[in-house]
């Protein structure tokens, strides 16, 4: 049983929304009313406006769960009233102030190629082994060959107020990620003080193994 019945999936850098379908699939099932956020990626400030319209709308609590840079974006927009928890899967969570490109400095995107019109792109060739190294390989290639341009200004995007100083959150590390490396996964989360979860999986896990993912949702929704 859950008393949680709204869950707000936020996509992160380089896909969109559609990626949460398994774990929409694995929610819906029980029931619970799931809302997908096509965030543009272009800025942060965009991106948690996009977020917010989507919780403003809801009838009760929600659990907001980011990947990638969706952590980013529910990090700045979870201090929504209608929020009451946080699930972060292999995603940014940054303190106030930060941003992806202090978070990751020193550490440029792994595969991306130089930015074009203030956008970012992973590498075709190299996008299944440093981004989906666990997903079939037709798979990972239409994902590679429908990427969404990610805005060099989204990654600058600093927060404002951290919603995880305020709400409790989770967090999913994917073990055999080579985009956020797990051990900065693991710093990140214990200083949000996240309940932590671990499972063998790539960077796109949450379309690998949407069980887990949603396991952990549900935990948060409880």
């Amino acid at each position: 049983m859950t008393a949680i019945k709204n869950i707000v999936l936020v996509h992160g850098g380089f896909v969109d929304g559609s990626g949460w379908q398994g774990v929409y699939d694995e929610l819906t099932r029980d029931g619970l009313r799931v809302h997908i956020v096509q965030n543009p990626t272009r800025s942060l400030a965009d991106d948690a406006a996009v977020t917010r319209r989507v919780l403003d709308g809801l009838d009760g609590p929600a659990v907001l769960a980011g990947h990638c840079y969706g952590g980013v974006v529910i990090t700045e927009a979870g201090i929504h009233p209608n929020v009451a928890s946080l699930v972060y899967i292999a995603a940014f969570v940054p303190d106030k102030g930060e941003s992806v490109s202090i978070l990751i400095a020193g550490s440029p995107v792994p595969s991306a190629r130089p930015p074009v019109a203030g956008f970012l792109l992973l590498d075709r060739d190299k996008f299944a082994a440093s981004f989906a190294a666990d997903l079939p390989d037709q798979v990972s290639a239409f994902m590679a060959d429908s990427q969404l341009p990610w805005g060099v200004d989204a990654l600058g995007g600093p927060v404002t107020e951290p919603a995880w100083r305020h709400k409790p959150s989770w967090y999913l590390v994917a073990a055999q990620d080579r985009m956020i490396p797990p051990s900065a996964q693991r710093r990140m989360a214990e200083r949000a003080e996240a309940t932590v979860v671990e499972v063998i999986g790539s960077h796109a896990v949450h379309v690998s193994q949407p069980a887990a993912v949603a396991d952990l949702i549900r935990e948060a929704a409880a």
